[in-house]
C-alpha cells in the first residue's frame, strides 16, 4: 500500500490521500518493523528514499545521493531526537541548530559546472533522477550563471539543493484559469508545482508561476572551505541562489522549539505553503561524525506541523441559501479533526467545483482546513471509491423554499429568485448582525434562525424592535442572555454609516467602498438618491458596485427597512465628515437626548445617555463629539497606512476606520505607495519582509495613537 502511494505521490504526481494519512502508515510499518525486525527487508518503504523516477525524462545520477528525512510530530519527538544524536557525539549540545522552514514543494538538484547552470534533476529515488533542465532553466528564480566574488576559486561542480514551489497567489491563479476553461483544478500548490515541472514542453512550464529555495550544498569541488551549514548557505545566497530569509541559526533546544511554534501559527502568513520547520546540526564536522541511517541523516529532522488535510467520509452533498439566494454546495462529513478543529461540514464552492472535483457522496475524500480558512473537500480518494457510486447532481429547486434554482448563462453560481425564500430572510439578518458589521455578540445563526421560528424577526430591522420579555419567554433564553442580548443591540445603533452600508448586503459592495461612499456622502439621506454616474465617480467604486447601490435603494422593501431602522434610532453618518450635521429623524428626534438611543432597551446608560444627540457615536467611541460637534482633523490625507498585527485599543477595523477617519488608506498589502508600516503584536511576516524590502519607514503598534493624531513620524 505504502509503494503505491509512494508512486503516486512522487511519480505520478497525484496523491490520493493526505500527508497525514501516509505518515501514519508509515509510522505505522515502523513500529512492526522495530518489533519484528526479522521482516525488514531492503525495498521496504523504511529503507528507501522517495520513489523510481518515471519514463518520461532521461535518467540522472546524482553526485551524492538525495536522502529524506526523519520525522518529529511533536515536541517530546523532537527533543528524543536531539537527545538521541547526543549520545552519539555530545558535543552536539554545544553547538548550533540551523531551523529552516520545510517548502511544500519538489526536491530540486541544481549543477553549476565553472559557474555555468548546466542541469536539473528530481529527487527520484534518491540515487536517480529525472533530467527536468529545460523546464528548471524557465525559472526566474534560479540563476543561470553564478555570481563569484570570493578569493577562493570557482568550483568546478557546484550542486544544490532546493525546492521547486509554486506561490499561494499564483496557485489560486491557475486554479482560476483552469476553472474558466472547464479543465482540472489542482488540489494544492505542491501538486501544481509538480505537474508543472513534469511537461514535456518547457514553455508550458514557463507559463507557470514557479519560484526555487536553496537549502544545501550537495557537492562542492574547489572554492571556499566551509566549516558550518550556515556558511555554506551565505555562500549560496552570495552566489545569487535564492536562500529563504527565515532561515535562523539557534543555540539551544528551547529556542529551537519557540521558533517551531511561531512558524505553526504565522504558517498562512507567507505566499508558500510550509508543513514544518526541519532542524539541522550547524557544524559540518558533526554531520560526518553522526553519519546517516538506510534513508535519512541523523544530523538533521523535520518537525511536521499539525495536518492541514485529513481523509473522511462524505455522507452526503447538500445545498445552503445564502443572503442574495446563491445556492452554495456543501459536504456533509464524518467528522475529522483538522488544522486545529474538529471538521463536520466543508464548502465545495459551486456546481462546477463539484463536477471538476467528482467527489460523491459515500466517497472517501481530502478534506483540507489552513489555519481559519473555510474547510473545503479537495479531491477523492478514487482508489477507495466503492463500485456503483453515481454521480452528483445539483438539485433544481430551492431546498428551502421550493422555488426554482436559476443558473444564468456564463456565471458559475446558481441562484433562488424568490426573496421571500426563508434562508435568504435568515442569512440577511446574520450578516447584518456580523462582526464586520453592525457586531451585535449574540446573534449568530442558530439564535437568528430561533428567533424567525418565534416570529420574532422578519427582515434586520425587526432587530431593534426586540423586546425582554418575548424573549426571556422563548426557549433556551435565560434573562441574563436577554439583557447581554438587547444591551449588545443598544450598542450597535452607534455604529459608522460605512458599517451599516455592509449590513445592509448591498450586492457586490464589500467593506471598503462601503467606507469611501460613506466618507462621500456622508449621511445615508446624500447617498440613497445619488445618480449612478456621481457613485460611480468615487474612487474605487466603479459602475457594477454603482448600480448594484441604485438598485438596492429604488426598492421599495429595502427603503422600507432604512426607514425601520431610522425610526429604531440607528446612526445613519458617518464620523469626521461635513456632509450630514444630524439633520431630520436622526438627529433631532429618535435618537437625541433620552430617546431611543439615550435611554435605551436596558436603562439609561445601555449606549450612553443621550450618546447620539449630545456626543459623537457612543460618547467617544469613535472620538467625542466627531460627528456632533466637529469633524475629525484630516492629519493623514492622502497617506496609505499599512497595520499588521494588532495595536493597542483597537480592532482591526477599528483601526482601519481610525486612518480613513483621518483622511488616510488603510489597504490590506504594502506597496511603493505606502508611507508607513504599522507593526503591532503577532504582525505578518510578509508585509514586514515587503516593507523592509521596499525601505517602507516601520512605526511599532504602541505609537499608533501618536500616529494618527499628530499625522506626523513619532518620534523616539
Amino acid at each position: 500500500m505504502i509503494a503505491h502511494h509512494d508512486r503516486q505521490y512522487h511519480e505520478l504526481d497525484s496523491p490520493e490521500i493526505s500527508d497525514a494519512e501516509y505518515d501514519r502508515l508509515v509510522r505505522e510499518l515502523r513500529g512492526i518493523e522495530e518489533d519484528h525486525p526479522d521482516l525488514i527487508v531492503p525495498d521496504s518503504p523504511t529503507q528507501r528514499v522517495g520513489a523510481a523516477p518515471s519514463q518520461l525524462f532521461a535518467p540522472v545520477q546524482h553526485p551524492a545521493p538525495m536522502m529524506s528525512l526523519d520525522n518529529a510530530f511533536d515536541f517530546d519527538e523532537l527533543r528524543a531526537w536531539v537527545d538521541r544524536i547526543a549520545r552519539i557525539e555530545p558535543e552536539v549540545l554545544e553547538t548550533d541548530f540551523v531551523c529552516e522552514l520545510k517548502i511544500d514543494g519538489l526536491a530540486m538538484s541544481l549543477s553549476y559546472e565553472e559557474g555555468r547552470f548546466v542541469r536539473a534533476a528530481t529527487r527520484g529515488d534518491g540515487r536517480v533522477g529525472e533530467d527536468v533542465t529545460a523546464n528548471v532553466a524557465t525559472i526566474a528564480a534560479v540563476p543561470h550563471s553564478l555570481i563569484w566574488k570570493e578569493t577562493s576559486p570557482l568550483p568546478g561542480l557546484l550542486e544544490v539543493r532546493g525546492e521547486v514551489y509554486m506561490p499561494v497567489s499564483a496557485f489560486e491563479e491557475l486554479n482560476r484559469r483552469q476553472l474558466a476553461a472547464g479543465q482540472k483544478v489542482f488540489a494544492n500548490p505542491r501538486n501544481s508545482a509538480a505537474g508543472s515541472l513534469r511537461q514535456k514542453d518547457s514553455q508550458v512550464t514557463a507559463s507557470r508561476e514557479l519560484s526555487f529555495w536553496a537549502y544545501q550544498i550537495g557537492v562542492i569541488e574547489g572554492g571556499p572551505q566551509l566549516r558550518r551549514h550556515s556558511e555554506a548557505l551565505e555562500l549560496l545566497s552570495r552566489c545569487g541562489l535564492p536562500v529563504s530569509p527565515q532561515i535562523k541559526v539557534i543555540s539551544g533546544v528551547d529556542e529551537v522549539f519557540e521558533f517551531c511554534r511561531r512558524w505553526q501559527e504565522h504558517r498562512h502568513d507567507l505566499d508558500y505553503e510550509v508543513d514544518g520547520v526541519v532542524v539541522k546540526v550547524d557544524d559540518l564536522s558533526l554531520h560526518a561524525k553522526l553519519g546517516a541511517t538506510s534513508h535519512a541523516p541523523r544530523w538533521a529532522v523535520a518537525f511536521k506541523f499539525p495536518p492541514e488535510q485529513r481523509n473522511t467520509k462524505l455522507r452526503d452533498i447538500m445545498v445552503s441559501i445564502g443572503r442574495t439566494g446563491r445556492a452554495t454546495p456543501f459536504a456533509v462529513l464524518e467528522p475529522v479533526f483538522v488544522g486545529g478543529s474538529t471538521v463536520g461540514l466543508a464548502t465545495l464552492h459551486n456546481e462546477d467545483q463539484v463536477r471538476l472535483k467528482d467527489v460523491r457522496p459515500g466517497d472517501t475524500v481530502v478534506v483540507r482546513k489552513a489555519g481559519d480558512v473555510i474547510p473545503e473537500v479537495v479531491a477523492p480518494v478514487l482508489s477507495e471509491r466503492p463500485k456503483g457510486l453515481r454521480r452528483w447532481r445539483f438539485p433544481t429547486k430551492c431546498p428551502s423554499c421550493g422555488e426554482p434554482l436559476v443558473r444564468l448563462p456564463g456565471e458559475s453560481d446558481t441562484y433562488c429568485t424568490n426573496l421571500e425564500c426563508p434562508s435568504q430572510r435568515v442569512q440577511r439578518i446574520v450578516h447584518f448582525a456580523s462582526r464586520g458589521a453592525m457586531d451585535i455578540e449574540g446573534l449568530g445563526e442558530k439564535r437568528v434562525y430561533q428567533l424567525v421560528d418565534l416570529g420574532l424577526l422578519r427582515d434586520p430591522a425587526d432587530i431593534y424592535r426586540l423586546r425582554a420579555e418575548p424573549l426571556v419567554e422563548a426557549e433556551r433564553l435565560g434573562r441574563q442572555s436577554v439583557e447581554n442580548l438587547l444591551g449588545a443591540i443598544e450598542a450597535s445603533k452607534s455604529r459608522p454609516l460605512s458599517r451599516l452600508l455592509v449590513a445592509l448586503g448591498i450586492l457586490h459592495l464589500g467593506p471598503a467602498g462601503s467606507r469611501t461612499l460613506a466618507r462621500m456622502f456622508g449621511s445615508l439621506d446624500a447617498l440613497v438618491d445619488c445618480p449612478t454616474e456621481k457613485l460611480a465617480a468615487a474612487d474605487g467604486v466603479g459602475p457594477v458596485i454603482a448600480d448594484s447601490v441604485a438598485e438596492f435603494f429604488s426598492s421599495g422593501s429595502n427603503r422600507a427597512v432604512v426607514e425601520k431602522l431610522r425610526e429604531a434610532g440607528v446612526n445613519m453618518e458617518e464620523p469626521g465628515t461635513t456632509a450630514g450635521r444630524f439633520t431630520g429623524a436622526v438627529g433631532a428626534g429618535a435618537a437625541s437626548g433620552g430617546g431611543a438611543v439615550g435611554a435605551g432597551a436596558d436603562g439609561a446608560g445601555a449606549v450612553g445617555a443621550g450618546a447620539v444627540g449630545a456626543g459623537a457615536v457612543g460618547a467617544g467611541s469613535v472620538g467625542a463629539g466627531a460627528v456632533g460637534t466637529g469633524a475629525i482633523e484630516q492629519t493623514l490625507q492622502g497617506k496609505s497606512v499599512v497595520v499588521t498585527g494588532t495595536v493597542p485599543g483597537y480592532t482591526r477595523e477599528e483601526a482601519e476606520e481610525a486612518i480613513i477617519a483621518r483622511g488616510g488608506k488603510s489597504p490590506g498589502s504594502v506597496s511603493r505607495k505606502t508611507w508607513v508600516l504599522v507593526l503591532g503584536t503577532e504582525p505578518g511576516v510578509a508585509k514586514l519582509q515587503k516593507a523592509e524590502e521596499l525601505g517602507i519607514t516601520i512605526v511599532e503598534g504602541d505609537k499608533f495613537a501618536e500616529l494618527i493624531e499628530s499625522g506626523e513620524l513619532p518620534t523616539g
